[in-house]
C-alpha cells in the first residue's frame, strides 16, 4: 500500500497519474461503519478497474477547530495501527493530509476543486455524516454532487446500527471503553480492541505473589480502556500470549498510585523488557478492588486466572470479523 503525505497547498507531482476511487473519512478506529464505507468503494474500484485511494488525516479535527482538550487527544487507532487496518481492506494507497487551519480555510468547492478533482477522483465514496470543510452545513454529502459539477460520481454509505439501535460510531466505541465495556464495543469495532506499548520495569510485586507481570508503558495517545482487570493477550514479536491484565493504581498497596497496566501471562517465561508489544483486549473481568489483606488478593487472582483460561478456551472470531 502507498502512503503519500499531502501538505496544504500540495505540489501536484506528488499526485500519481490515472483515476482512482476515493474513500473519504478520519477513520479512527475502522469500525465496522468504517468498513462498510471502504468495502463499498473496494468494489466500485474492482468493478471500474481503478485503484482505491483513501482521503484521510493525520490527526483529529477537534486540534484545529477546538481547544486543545486537558487531557490530550486520544486515538481508537493510531496512524501506524489505521494504516495497517486500511491495508488489510485492501486500500491500494492513501493520500494522508496534515490537516491544519490553512486547509481548514478553504471553502467546499475549492477544497474539492484542489483534492478530490485533483486527486484524479471518478468517484468519491464516504458515509453519511462525512465532512470537509469548517461549515459542516455546506461541506456534507449532500451538497458534494453540487461541488462535483459532474466531474465525478458521488456514493454515500447509510448510518450502521445493530439491534440495540445504536448506531456504529467511534464517539460510542470511546465511550463503551471508558465504561470498561470492550465486548460491546469489540463487536462495533469488528475485532478485538488493540493498544501498543513497551515492556518496563515495575514493583515486582506480581512476582512475590506468584503472579509475574509485564508491565506495559503506552503511548499517551491511545485510548486504554478503564480501570479493571481484563482477559487479554499480548503479542510479542510474531506470536500472542494468553494471559490477564489490570489496569489500575494497585490500591491493596497504597493511595495515589500512578495508574499502570500489569499483565500475567500464562505458562511464560522469558525476559522481554524493551519489547514492543500489542494488547488485545477480550473481555472485562471486574472494577479494580482494595483488598483487606495479600492473601485476599491472591485468592482473587487465581479466580480471575481461573475464568480468563475458560474464556480464552472458547474464544472464536467475532461474526464477520474480517480484520485482525
Amino acid at each position: 500500500m502507498q502512503v503519500i503525505k499531502i501538505h496544504h497547498p500540495y505540489d501536484p507531482e506528488l499526485i500519481p497519474e490515472g483515476p482512482v476511487v476515493l474513500a473519504m473519512g478520519f477513520f479512527d478506529g475502522i469500525h465496522r461503519g468504517h468498513q462498510a464505507v471502504i468495502k463499498t468503494a473496494r468494489k466500485i474500484a474492482d468493478e471500474k478497474g481503478v485503484p482505491l485511494a483513501v482521503l484521510t488525516y493525520d490527526h483529529r479535527p477537534e486540534i484545529v477547530y477546538q481547544q486543545y482538550p486537558a487531557g490530550g487527544v486520544h486515538y481508537l487507532t493510531p496512524l501506524p495501527r489505521k494504516l495497517d487496518l486500511l491495508e488489510q481492506l485492501g486500500v491500494d494507497r492513501v493520500y494522508l493530509v496534515n490537516l491544519t487551519s490553512a486547509l481548514s480555510a478553504l471553502d467546499p468547492q475549492k477544497f474539492v476543486d484542489q483534492y478530490l478533482v485533483g486527486f484524479h477522483t471518478k468517484v468519491a465514496v464516504a458515509g453519511y455524516d462525512h465532512t470537509y470543510g469548517a461549515d459542516a452545513s455546506l461541506a456534507n454529502m449532500a451538497h458534494l454532487k453540487d461541488f462535483a459539477k459532474g466531474r465525478f460520481e458521488v456514493v454515500t454509505v447509510d448510518k450502521m446500527t445493530l439491534q440495540d439501535n445504536h448506531k456504529v460510531g467511534s464517539t460510542r466505541i470511546r465511550q463503551l471503553l471508558d465504561l470498561g465495556d470492550v465486548q460491546s464495543a469489540n463487536v462495533l469495532l469488528g475485532y478485538f480492541y488493540q493498544t501498543s506499548g513497551v515492556i518496563v520495569h515495575g514493583f515486582a510485586r506480581g512476582r512475590t505473589l506468584g503472579f509475574p507481570t509485564a508491565n506495559v508503558a503506552w503511548p499517551e495517545a491511545e485510548w486504554i480502556p478503564a480501570i479493571g482487570v481484563y482477559v487479554v493477550q499480548l503479542k510479542i514479536g510474531d506470536c500472542w500470549y494468553d494471559g490477564m491484565a489490570s489496569v489500575g493504581r494497585n490500591v491493596t498497596f497504597g493511595e495515589h498510585n500512578e495508574k499502570t497496566l500489569e499483565i500475567n501471562l500464562f505458562n511464560f517465561n522469558q525476559m522481554i523488557y524493551g519489547e514492543n508489544v500489542q494488547v488485545r483486549w477480550i473481555k472485562r473481568l471486574r472494577g479494580e478492588v482494595k483488598f483487606a489483606s495479600v492473601d485476599d488478593l491472591i485468592a482473587q487472582m487465581r479466580l480471575d486466572q481461573h475464568h480468563s483460561k475458560l474464556t480464552l478456551q472458547n474464544l472464536k472470531a467475532l461474526p464477520g470479523q474480517i480484520l485482525q
